[in-house]
């Protein structure tokens, strides 16, 4: 079998690089210099990132790609896309015209809010690298399952900039996958060798090489490009080939901005016998030969992928010019460089187009060739895609809490999971556990011990071989439903997104969970945020919480946590106080996972094990669903009130016994989720803007039970502020409780009493508040 490319298929494959470099910098254009800008800020856009890149794109997306093959785009080439789906039909003017505009084409590719398919949202740099390796891990979890046919396995394909080997997560993201043995994943690098500040060390040519090597990933270099080999082989060549392996990046990227001539100079400077060589190029030729490098020679780029026919990772770094093709390619200060009026023409006039067809898809080429053109593109994965069957509704069942009168809502998680993993529901056999080397202590062991951890090759246990008493019976294999991670929260994030895509990538709903340490929420945050963005469905469990993890001190003990969960967008934040509460808002999650306006839902559990509330009906869960229910009445007009969220119940409890007979009526809200009750909050207020009329939220209503002006004291294991804004619902005065500084080391009646958690310091700040 060749991997050769026709010269017919090259020549329509240039074009339609040509059209995709024009196309996107005149959208860009078009945002910066054209449309009206009513705020006089600079729109932005990357022209020379997209340059740089085309030619990578035009290769895979219409001679290399498969319907069944997802991509991850590099965020700056986002207009690129755009004009690719532009040109065959799939995407509207308007949204070109209104780039970067209210409306029209986001500034990075969005599966959420562009029009276009877009497989995975890109932005954050490195994220939309990494969740590529963990959606093949996905997809071999499907197919180890049966859930999905082998055969229509495709790759999982990231085209990144070279900035983003800077992040760490993709190194992460690498070890991870190696331990995993991932396959059908390739990372194709725009290695133009600049960034937004300067240009690449040039210490770094050989190291990419080396990391991802060890990693087990194939590395396949396109450094030269047809032409240039070409030279190569002539006399003079091979002196020609070491000039450019050895030049400085930075020298390299000025040499290509001033272009011909300088080369010339430059090259007899340094080889006194290349003239022979150099003198069969003009100065535009001898240009054209320097920067025709591996990433910007379509044959070669296209042999190169054709040639990568198996499930082996692969990291493709194909060396670019920044800018390519555009008046200041190789500038160091392109990343961010608009084109001129001129610059743009002059672009225009070199492209064949006519002022007044900038928009024509295929403007200049002819009626011929246009029909031709379209023809070869219309035989691509990009006018054939395949898209995943809509994954089918799992039917939830009742959730059943554990009976214990004394229990943590984190040994409650536990329980309920076990419970399930005996079982054969269709949940049972949908959910797919995953933690980042702590599923022990948040309390997944028990549903490992029953389900398994996931390897496509079964890893025995030795202990259990070997009559080692031990808890965790762990057999790894491949109808395992646990994906253990190692100690990086930022992989957990992604495991998470990228399950959480499955029905949308693959065709089948996973019901995704997993399990953190509450305060190292933090460490992942941007990848939380990043699986958010893209509508992924997943449940975080977040344990152990706040200072009632006491002897772990404050490195452990979460503080700004609430907060999160109320501010991030696609994520739904309850903490439970208890077992009951967590029961109806697991099934809730799984509810929500499946909705056609659902999200993904974070709850906060905690160890401390608390005593259990004896129900006399039902009649609470409607409102604990909406953010909150009366724990305990208050009386009609009562002029005060207790408000709490998750395990310092005791203490509010015991509190109210002490105040109720000082102050009448008084009433407890357990607060189950702040998040619901202020996000209902707010909307009910923008609604009396949007609609004229204004609903009545759920906080107004059990609110409404207390006096005008009434007193209420707030409590929480976490920022006070995630209560403190009850306050502003029917203009009550407040005083809340909660930790705003690191904790430390101790017992929970010393650290509630330190920091004025316990039973005392909510008497006092009643007392203060409804007595004084």
């Amino acid at each position: 079998m060749t991997n050769k490319i026709s010269a017919d298929a090259v020549q329509m494959l240039e074009l339609i690089e040509r059209r995709l470099r024009f196309l996107s910098a005149w959208t860009i254009h078009n945002a910066n210099n054209l449309r009206e800008s009513p705020d006089g800020i600079k729109v932005g856009g990357h022209q020379a990132s997209c340059a740089s890149m085309t030619a990578i794109f035009t290769a895979l997306y219409f001679h290399a790609l498969r319907p069944q093959d997802r991509v991850a785009v590099k965020p700056h080439a986002g207009p690129v896309l755009h004009a690719a789906h532009y040109m065959l039909e799939n995407q509207e003017l308007d949204q070109l015209q209104r780039f970067r505009g209210l409306g029209g084409a986001q500034s990075y590719p969005s599966r959420t809010k562009d029009r276009i398919p877009v497989d995975f949202s890109t932005g954050s740099v490195g994220l939309g690298v990494a969740i590529t390796a963990f959606a093949s891990l996905v997809q071999d979890y499907l197919i180890a399952h049966d859930q999905m046919d082998a055969g229509a396995a495709g790759r999982m394909i990231a085209l990144m900039g070279d900035a983003e080997l800077d992040e760490g997560n993709i190194y992460e993201c690498l070890i991870e996958g190696y331990k995993h043995n991932i396959r059908n994943c390739w990372w194709v690098v725009d290695y133009n060798r600049q960034s937004l500040d300067a240009t690449t060390a040039d210490r770094m040519f050989r190291r990419f090489d080396d990391i991802f090597e060890t990693c087990g990933w194939r590395v396949i270099t396109l450094k030269h490009g047809k032409r240039q080999l070409a030279a190569f082989a002539k006399p003079g060549g091979e002196a020609l080939r070491e000039w450019i392996d050895t030049c400085p990046n930075a020298d390299f990227a000025a040499l290509t901005y001033q272009g011909g001539a300088a080369w010339r100079d430059r090259l007899r400077r340094d080889m006194p016998d290349i003239d022979a060589l150099i003198s069969e190029y003009d100065d535009a030729a001898l240009a054209d030969l320097m920067t025709n490098l591996g990433g910007h020679c379509l044959e070669s780029l296209a042999e190169a992928f054709a040639a990568a026919d198996d499930d082996v990772p692969t990291m493709f770094i194909a060396y670019t010019v920044k800018g390519y093709g555009l008046p200041f390619a190789g500038h160091k200060d392109n990343h961010a460089g608009l084109m001129n009026t001129s610059q743009i023409e002059a672009l225009r006039g070199d492209m064949g187009v006519s002022p007044g067809e900038e928009w024509e898809p295929f403007a200049g080429l002819g009626d011929n060739v246009t029909a031709e053109l379209k023809a070869f593109m219309a035989g691509s994965a990009l006018a054939n895609p395949q898209p995943a069957p809509s994954p089918a509704q799992s039917v939830i069942p009742d959730i059943s809490a554990p009976k214990d009168k004394e229990q943590s809502t984190q040994t409650a998680f536990g329980k309920i999971l076990l419970d399930l993993a005996k079982g054969e529901s269709e949940l049972a056999n949908r959910i797919v556990t995953t933690s980042p080397d702590v599923t022990v202590s948040t309390n997944l062991g028990a549903w490992v011990n029953q389900r398994g951890l996931f390897r496509r090759g079964e890893v025995p246990d030795v202990f259990r071989a070997a009559k080692i008493p031990s808890a965790q019976k762990w057999r790894y294999h491949d109808a395992g439903q646990h994906i253990e991670l190692g100690i990086a929260e930022n992989n957990l994030f992604l495991m998470l997104a990228a399950m959480g895509l499955s029905g949308q990538l693959f065709g089948t709903r996973l019901m995704p969970i997993g399990t953190v340490y509450d305060p190292f929420i933090s460490r992942g945050l941007d990848a939380l945020n990043y699986g958010c963005y893209q509508n992924a469905r997943f449940l975080l469990v977040a344990t152990p919480a706040g200072l009632t993890l006491g002897p772990e001190g404050g490195a452990h003990q979460s503080l700004n946590t609430p907060l999160i969960g109320m501010g991030q967008p696609g994520l739904t934040y309850f903490e439970p106080a208890f077992a009951d509460e967590l029961a109806l808002m697991m099934r809730w999650a799984f509810e929500h996972m499946q909705a056609d306006d659902g999200g993904s839902t974070y709850l906060r559990l905690t160890t401390r094990s608390i005593t259990q509330e004896v129900r006399a009906n039902d009649d609470w869960q409607d409102d604990a669903l909406k953010g909150g229910y009366w724990l305990r009445e208050p009386a009609q007009g009562a002029e005060a009130a207790l408000a709490f969220s998750g395990a310092i119940a005791p203490e509010v409890l015991a509190a109210y016994d002490i105040l109720k007979e000082d102050v009448p009526g008084l009433g407890l809200l357990n607060v189950t989720s702040a998040d619901l009750l202020a996000r209902d909050f707010s909307a009910s207020r923008t609604a009396r803007w949007k609609d004229g009329a204004k609903p009545v939220s759920h906080a107004e209503t059990l609110l409404s039970r207390l006096a005008p002006g009434a007193g209420l004291v707030t409590a929480i294991d976490g920022s006070p502020t995630a209560l403190s804004w009850l306050g502003s619902v029917t203009g009550m005065r407040v005083s809340p409780l909660g930790t705003d500084r690191f904790g430390q080391t101790g017992t929970l009646p010393d650290l509630y009493r330190e920091y004025r958690l316990d039973a005392d310091a909510i008497v006092e700040a009643a007392a203060d508040l409804f007595l004084g």
